[in-house]
């Protein structure tokens, strides 16, 4: 299933989202615990996501495919003073070179998708509004992810995390799920076998899967990308079928 998104969409996303996560982050107590990072203060959240852009700011922009050297990735940080001008900071420089680079130029990315800068506009875009979510809840006030973009970011979650073996579900279960977010008019079918997994063409035969071993989940996009990503149960949405499938879709 190809991507719901271009280079603008995921910009004006990211743009919007990290406005807003530092909205909250400039209100709030950095002790404050964030209940869906479990172990994770305002202050942790705010080092994550400043520093995942630190990171791809260093590596996005090299023209070429290889994997940055592991050593390249920093984990200092600043003291609690100084991390809101950090992140400022970081997130103007990822916007500004995101901004500037051309979506088909040679990136390195670690999923089974093309090596091309737009992967990372992609991905920031959702590894923000993923975490915008989060540094609201800390606050008691989350709003939903915007549903066009949390339809992409389900896809992205079952084109590019699951498939490159980021699971945090079990891996031994087999069957078909069928996900389906109504009001955006988007369907995924999803084969388990194992440790594999298959995003399926809508019009794919379920060939010799048995009624037992398949599931319908249905909701809202946001709610959807939100379960994938383990920050809300699957009870949020309308299930059918076998539930205990469900899990094997967790990436976060």
């Amino acid at each position: 299933m190809r991507a719901h998104g271009t280079k603008e969409l995921w910009l004006d996303a990211l743009r919007a989202d990290a406005a807003a996560f530092r909205a909250v982050a400039g209100e709030a107590d950095l002790t404050a615990v964030v209940p869906t990072c479990p172990d994770w203060t305002v202050l942790n959240l705010v080092h994550h996501l400043g520093g995942v852009y630190r990171w791809v700011r260093g590596h996005a922009s090299r023209g070429v495919t290889s994997a940055p050297d592991p050593g390249s990735r920093r984990h200092d940080y600043p003291g609690a003073e100084e991390t809101l001008d950090w992140f400022d900071e970081e997130a103007k420089g990822l916007i500004e070179l995101l901004d500037a680079l051309d979506p088909n130029m040679p990136a390195w990315n670690w999923a089974p998708q093309a090596k091309i800068a737009l992967f990372w506009h992609r991905r920031m875009a959702h590894e923000t509004a993923v975490h915008r979510w989060d540094i609201q809840m800390s606050q008691g006030m989350a709003e939903p992810l915007n549903d066009h973009l949390a339809a992409d970011g389900v896809t992205e979650v079952l084109d590019s995390w699951l498939p490159a073996g980021r699971r945090k579900g079990p891996t031994d279960r087999y069957g078909v799920v069928h996900l389906t977010a109504p009001e955006e008019g988007q369907e995924w079918f999803i084969r388990l076998r194992g440790e594999g997994i298959a995003l399926l063409d809508t019009d794919t035969l379920l060939d010799a899967d048995g009624p037992d071993t398949r599931v319908h989940a249905s909701g809202q996009a946001s709610d959807l990308m939100l379960a994938l990503w383990g920050r809300i149960g699957f009870d949020s949405l309308e299930v059918s079928g076998d539930e205990s499938l469900l899990a094997s879709l967790r990436t976060g």
